[in-house]
């Protein structure tokens, strides 16, 4: 009598047989990676990665140009070039956070968990989608600054330099704004939690201004908090002289990120997985 041979495929027990659904992980990356990036488009997110750093070149360098330009030595276009890639970079971190809370918000992440997927394949798909408007953005700044006189002047060394720092510090911050979308929970929230620190710590830095025209008695923190950071290591590397005394509190400022960044998102992702 011939026997028959069970199917992989299908469970050996009970009168149906049910198909046993096989995960493909790079597969259901790609698919997801492709959703975020077309909800990007559609979404006109990359229409304001051109119009985010022009708007910044017109509302900073044109006013202040001729009165930056009278500092002995000074290329005020040359000046203004980190802090106009590093608010691209934050432009694109905040639209990482609306994403994951929209998707939160919607029960999208929620839906996520209950089909046989990896839990890491959203969070890592939205990295990608990330990944590639951080670098429209970032593209997008630079040619903004060469319009207004940037030119970089730290050879190929220096200036992959700059471009591995900015991107670094874009990645983290956009890892740490996803934590923070999973964990608000609501666009409204995410928003109000993003927007007063980007801008407080944007305006009180040494990227739009040097540091001796603050008052005396906040000069401490302008120099030392993470924008103006950020900003000297990209200078020092634009033009490269760059000395571990000076890149070190990047290091540090990043670890320090990545280490909230993982906090956030375990905590977000124990938030949908509940």
């Amino acid at each position: 009598m011939a026997t028959q041979t069970a199917d992989p495929a299908r469970e050996s027990t009970g009168p149906g047989a049910v198909p046993i659904a096989h995960t493909k992980p790079l597969q259901q990356w790609w698919t997801l990676t492709a959703r975020g990036i077309g909800k990007v488009f559609r979404n006109g997110e990359f229409v304001f990665a051109f119009v985010s750093p022009a708007f910044l070149a017109i509302c900073f360098y044109l006013p202040l140009r001729s009165i930056m330009d009278a500092y002995p030595g000074m290329n005020y276009g040359q000046f203004l070039m980190p802090i106009i890639i590093l608010q691209s970079v934050g432009f694109a971190a905040s639209s990482a956070a609306m994403r994951a809370s929209f998707d939160g918000a919607e029960g999208i992440n929620t839906r996520f968990r209950v089909l046989p997927m990896p839990a890491a394949i959203p969070m890592l798909a939205r990295l990608a989608t990330n990944a590639v408007l951080l670098a429209v953005s970032l593209f997008c700044a630079s040619i903004a600054c060469l319009i207004i006189g940037w030119r970089p002047e730290g050879g190929v060394s220096g200036t992959i330099g700059l471009y591995v720092v900015s991107a670094g510090v874009g990645m983290l911050v956009a890892l740490l704004a996803d934590g923070i979308g999973l964990v608000a929970g609501s666009p409204e929230a995410t928003s109000q939690t993003l927007t007063f620190p980007t801008l407080i710590l944007g305006m009180l830095s040494t990227g739009f201004v040097p540091e001796s025209q603050f008052p005396e008695w906040i000069q401490p923190f302008v120099r030392n908090q993470p924008i103006s950071q950020f900003v000297n290591s990209m200078r020092v590397m634009d033009t490269g002289t760059a000395t571990w005394e000076v890149v070190a509190p990047t290091v540090w400022w990043c670890i320090g990120l990545a280490v909230l960044a993982t906090v956030l998102l375990y905590l977000g992702n124990k938030k949908v997985g509940r």
